[in-house]
């Protein structure tokens, strides 16, 4: 009996993308499909490499075509193209070479956001993704520190070439001042920097750059909603009542500039014995997840207190490569994965318009 392409096409509408919650045939990610004889193979081409349900997906496209009567074999390759933010009113121009800004805020300090931002961009590079971060608190620049990272910036002749380490593509104020040098600068002059760091940089085919904000509502966040098209916010936290009223003030200030809130990370959620495992709630519980609820946001993951995480930090070898397997480490990744999802849900909430791109 001969397959039919259009039979191999209406059986694998059976398969449902869980966030966009549309079937994988209406939304174009079949690909390159061919039938020879009872040999039956194609693509699924996902929004994101960090697609959390990728082999589930796989396994069931899989599935639904074997049972059509004359199919023998079914191979089934997986693939990942990520969309690109637009301005939703076409006033701010796309990065080149960025199809994604992602930013990492918090209403207040001293919440882990910089820990936070820094694990979750090296979970999407280990997802497959090219991800570029971007060092946006200029008073106080820690992701060098993080990444174990003393660079000297060069350029090409034209733009300035970022660091790179552990696969991601880094650009900070603390590569441009010495250790002990304080900032002090105006809003105009942060303005220019972080112009800068957008347009004067040569970014390389990122799918994904995360901006580590500073703390609080200021104009770091007003200079990033003018500049350029922002896919979304992570909002990080903890659990306990002081952060969480300031994480409401940075979600409304997030809303208030057009910047989509993704979701909600709650850090330093509990503390794990690692001797008898006890989980003890030292900041609280429960409570960015509550928010995240009264506020209609995702909440994209919960984070524990791991004393690892503090070292790794501390010696410039982030947990998600000192310690890949451990549960924190998985908490991040998932956080990861369900960030990206939420940038691909975004993607598809966008209104299409033209784009005019800063070389």
């Amino acid at each position: 009996m001969q397959v039919e392409q259009s039979s191999v096409l209406e059986a694998l509408k059976v398969v449902r993308d869980p966030d966009l919650n549309r079937d994988i045939v209406s939304l174009g990610f079949i690909k390159n499909l061919s039938v020879d004889g009872g040999r039956v193979a194609f693509t699924i081409e996902l929004t994101t490499p960090a697609c959390p349900v990728k082999d589930q997906m796989r396994d069931q496209a899989r599935a639904a075509v074997m049972q059509l009567p004359g199919v023998a074999s079914v191979d089934v390759s997986m693939s990942a193209r990520v969309r690109e933010a637009v301005s939703a009113d076409g006033t701010r121009q796309s990065i080149h070479g960025v199809k994604n800004v992602i930013a990492v805020g918090a209403g207040k300090g001293g919440v882990g956001k910089t820990t936070v931002a820094v694990n979750l961009a090296i979970a999407l590079a280990k997802c497959g993704s090219k991800v570029g971060i971007i060092d946006a608190d200029i008073y106080g620049p820690n992701v060098p520190i993080m990444l174990g990272m003393k660079a000297e910036l060069t350029t090409d002749g034209q733009k300035i070439v970022p660091a790179e380490k552990y696969g991601l593509q880094v650009i900070s104020m603390g590569f441009l001042t010495k250790d002990d040098a304080p900032i002090i600068w105006r809003g105009p002059m942060l303005h220019g920097a972080l112009q800068q760091f957008f347009r004067e940089v040569r970014w390389v085919n990122l799918d994904y750059l995360v901006v580590d904000m500073p703390p609080g509502t200021g104009d770091v966040a007003l200079t990033l909603s003018q500049t350029v098209p922002v896919a979304g916010a992570i909002v990080v936290t903890t659990p306990q009542q002081v952060s969480l009223a300031d994480t409401r003030r940075a979600v409304a200030m997030y809303k208030k500039l057009n910047i989509p809130p993704l979701g909600v990370i709650e850090n330093m959620s509990y503390f794990a014995c690692t001797n008898c495992g006890h989980e003890a709630d030292i900041f609280g519980h429960g409570g960015g997840e509550q928010m995240a609820s009264e506020l209609g946001l995702p909440f994209v993951g919960r984070i524990p207190i791991y004393q690892p995480i503090r070292e790794g930090s501390d010696a410039g070898v982030p947990l998600m490569i000192s310690e890949p397997e451990s549960p924190a480490a998985r908490a991040f990744m998932s956080a990861a994965e369900r960030t990206a999802a939420q940038v691909s849900i975004a993607s598809y909430n966008r209104p299409t318009i033209p784009l005019t791109v800063v070389r």
